[in-house]
């Protein structure tokens, strides 16, 4: 079961992506909506993992961990 969702995601990934390069090039207008779409997605998901890496950095500076070598 998580093998199928998994590949399903992987799929849609893959389609978005293709849609991204098809759009890029004059493709038709649901391709450019699906790009857009994808590329929003992207955007949010890197939005995301900044905010967790930063939040993730104030803690170890605020709990006194130095950050450095174990």
């Amino acid at each position: 079961m998580v093998g199928a969702v998994l590949v399903g995601l992987l799929v849609l990934t893959l389609t978005g992506c293709g849609c991204v390069v098809w759009a890029s090039r004059g493709g038709p207008r649901w391709t450019r909506a699906v790009a857009a779409v994808t590329l929003g997605a992207g955007e949010v998901l890197r939005s995301e993992a900044r905010r967790r890496r930063r939040e993730a950095r104030r803690r170890g500076v605020s709990s006194g961990e130095s950050g450095g070598g174990d």
